[in-house]
């Protein structure tokens, strides 16, 4: 199922179910292709991990979504001030070695404890150029009866998977199921997805080129 890019769209904040759907940021891998401490590292004049988190606050303020959860490292400090200072909440990993699935399962894990999480979206913490308008494409065609897994298909990148994305409680299971590094792309059974059509790109930030490249492109 592929739904276009909409001209103008739905406005989540006029409707309850705004209230059972949480941002979930994943921001626990050690960054070892980086160098390490990749989160804290500087893009424009704030920590790289301040872009996504901001948009998730600003999409809890525009009433797009009920809360946030972030999944850090238990012994990063300057995440945890991070994730305080923008009022959302911190899941502290203490396996991160554990791979991808570890912090996808804790988090998951966390908005089951929140009051009527029916779907989670899940934020990548090196993706500073994820965008508030991609957010509410992809919230609004979950209002209109989109499948279990909802994520953008980038205009610039259409051949890899795009983030944010957004996954029913009814996938949860499954992801309980997974190990390592594995994502919800090694998912089994295949869950049926929504892809939304949306300009732009929204690039990982694994290596200290791929951060140079993104200030290049900033400058």
């Amino acid at each position: 199922m592929t739904l276009h890019e909409p001209h103008q769209a739905c406005k989540p904040e006029a409707h309850a179910k705004h209230l059972s759907l949480h941002a979930l940021v994943l921001a626990a891998g050690r960054g070892r292709r980086f160098g390490g401490s990749k989160l804290q590292a500087r893009y424009g004049d704030q920590p790289l991990l301040a872009y996504p988190l901001a948009v998730v606050a600003a999409a809890r303020e525009r009433g797009l979504i009920g809360g946030g959860h972030v999944v850090i490292p238990k012994d990063d400090e300057a995440s945890f001030e991070l994730v305080r200072h923008m009022r959302l909440e911190p899941v502290l990993n203490s396996a991160p070695d554990e791979g991808l699935s570890y912090s996808l399962q804790i988090g998951l894990a966390a908005l089951e404890e929140a009051e009527g999480a029916e779907a989670a979206l899940i934020v990548l913490g090196d993706q500073p150029l994820v965008r508030l308008d991609v957010v509410e494409a992809i919230i609004s065609a979950w209002y209109a009866g989109g499948e279990a897994i909802i994520r953008p298909r980038y205009e610039a990148t259409p051949d890899v998977p795009g983030h944010p994305v957004l996954v029913a409680r009814s996938v949860w299971p499954l992801i309980r199921e997974l190990q390592g590094d594995a994502g919800l792309g090694s998912l089994v059974p295949r869950p049926r997805e929504t892809l939304v059509d949306v300009s732009g790109h929204n690039p990982d930030v694994d290596t200290l080129s791929d951060l140079q490249a993104l200030e290049v492109v900033q400058q």
